[in-house]
């Protein structure tokens, strides 16, 4: 079911490319809605996968101790479902439902209540621990990693009639017009093709 909404850009294309379960990519979206208050752009809500990104190392770093690979899997089938079957923009309400209970609460039961958050059905956990949207995830997750190379994380962003880059990975997440600000050098940065990295140090999380 694809709304009204998603028929109707309101300005420049933005794919945003997320993992449900990796904080700092939530940073990242609060930033990005920040962004959608003070500039005019589209954001296309895309999902990729930590785990089929590290699915071929030896330790997967993100689950070391290989104790939750299934459950970090769900929340990606879960968004999965949500698009394929209510439209970006429910994808949208349903992640920031999500993501205030699982990072800012840490309440990691909280997909039903997040689903009721965001008006949409109960049924879709259903699919959370299955595989019936496995396919889905890898295809959006291959998207993402053919943009930007597959020596990356979470989120990945492609700026349309500009380019991609993984990231801005940002903590906390910037307000009102520094997050116009920093859009507007994201979007400098991807569209010249011979730049490559930026990077320092960060620590801990902070949703501020």
């Amino acid at each position: 079911m694809t709304g009204i909404e998603d028929l109707a850009p309101r300005g420049v294309g933005v794919d945003f490319w997320f993992d449900p379960v990796c904080p700092y990519t939530w940073l990242s979206s609060r930033w990005l809605r920040e962004v959608e208050r003070v500039r005019e752009i589209d954001v296309r809500w895309r999902v990729m996968s930590l785990s089929v990104l590290n699915e071929r190392r030896d330790t997967d770093p993100e689950d070391p101790e290989g104790l939750y690979g299934e459950y970090m899997k769900a929340h990606g089938r879960v968004c999965a479902a949500v698009r394929e079957r209510h439209g970006n923009e429910a994808l949208g309400r349903y992640f920031d439902a999500l993501g205030r209970r699982v990072h800012e609460r840490q309440d990691w039961s909280g997909m039903a209540a997040a689903l009721a958050d965001a008006g949409l059905p109960a049924d879709l956990e259903d699919v959370a621990m299955t595989a019936e949207y496995d396919a889905v995830v890898r295809a959006s997750h291959a998207e993402a990693i053919a943009l930007v190379g597959e020596d990356v994380g979470t989120p990945v962003l492609s700026v349309e009639g500009a380019g991609a880059l993984f990231g801005p990975v940002v903590s906390p997440a910037p307000r009102g017009e520094a997050a116009g600000r920093l859009w507007d050098g994201v979007v400098l940065m991807a569209g010249v093709e011979c730049f490559h990295e930026f990077k320092r140090r960060y620590g801990e999380p902070d949703f501020g």
